[in-house]
């Protein structure tokens, strides 16, 4: 389970998102296993990911939070036909020695 975000940290991702462009869309597949691997990918690459509804525009506000909850990742804002996952990226806990 993710720790929940701070209001701060809520904040700083939207201004973010507002610079960004969608670099993923849902299309006709929806949330296929591959789309959900992708975005899995992606927030692995980037933190924070903006996503934008080309099709089943009716069920954002069901998808949405499902898509977040398969990813494991927080669903910061859906505005319109476009939504933004956060997912920190992994601590490196390996201990380099001498």
């Amino acid at each position: 389970m993710l720790e929940p975000l701070a209001n701060s940290q809520i904040r700083k991702f939207k201004a973010a998102a507002q610079l960004m462009d969608a670099t993923l869309k849902i299309g006709k597949a929806g949330l296929s296993e591959g789309f959900i691997r992708t975005v899995s990918e992606e927030l692995s690459r980037h933190e924070l990911v903006k996503i934008k509804f080309a099709e089943f525009k009716e069920d954002k506000k069901t998808l949405a939070p499902l898509l977040a909850e398969k990813t494991s990742s927080h669903l910061v804002m859906r505005v319109g036909n476009v939504m933004v996952l956060h997912r920190p990226k992994p601590v490196d806990t390996t201990v380099t020695g001498d």
